[in-house]
């Protein structure tokens, strides 16, 4: 078999010019289907800065696409062709830095986005957050309780147990702020045995059919 001959050096540094096809391998469609202006405009940004919150973009994106049902398109299939469009800087680079073909489906997708901008260690940095929280100094109980709760938001899969969760937001309460909620449970709380206990924003525990 005849071999090639060796390549020169200007042509091994030639450009390139043949399109790198995106990581995404779309599935082919029975119909006519394009993404409408509307709906990219409509569509939240994430740019893979310090700060910013996968989870809470992936809600937005999802209420964004669930509005728009094209017929015989699903909504995995209108994500897979929206989401390169929801995101900027940073985070356009990284996807464009994965490897062609690589992605077939959302849920694939949806993964490989939470693995470089939530992973493990992040999730391990909040669990101890929500652990060890402490309500401030000069921080009344509504602030405490938001604060609370946008860090147990922040990761949907922390796995801890709802009556861990009331426990750590209980500990970390100020001694005065605690006896209010005693006050609103009937009692101290850990002597309330516990089955759905529900904090709300009102000093106190929701206890509809958990105490016996």
């Amino acid at each position: 078999m005849a071999q090639n001959p060796e390549r020169t050096i200007k042509e091994m540094t030639s450009l390139d010019l043949n399109q790198q096809p995106l990581c995404i391998e779309y599935p082919t469609l029975d119909v006519d289907f394009e993404l409408k202006t509307g709906l990219i405009r409509l569509l939240p940004t994430f740019r893979g800065l310090a700060g910013e919150d996968p989870h809470k973009h992936l809600k937005e994106f999802h209420v964004v696409c669930s509005g728009m049902r094209p017929q015989g398109v699903t909504e995995e299939q209108v994500k897979l062709r929206a989401f390169p469009f929801s995101l900027g800087e940073k985070a356009k680079d990284w996807l464009y830095s994965l490897p062609s073909g690589s992605i077939v489906s959302w849920n694939e997708l949806k993964k490989q986005f939470l693995e470089n901008y939530f992973p493990a260690s992040r999730t391990i940095t909040i669990r101890k957050e929500i652990s060890g929280i402490r309500q401030f100094f000069g921080e009344n109980f509504y602030e405490y309780w938001g604060r609370f709760k946008h860090l147990v938001e922040s990761c949907p899969h922390h796995q801890i147990a709802d009556h861990l969760l009331i426990q750590y937001f209980y500990e970390g309460l100020t001694e005065a702020n605690r006896s209010l909620v005693d006050a609103a449970s009937g009692g101290a709380l850990y002597e309330n045995p516990y089955r759905s206990t529900q904090i709300d924003q009102n000093h106190g525990i929701q206890r509809p059919t958990i105490w016996e």
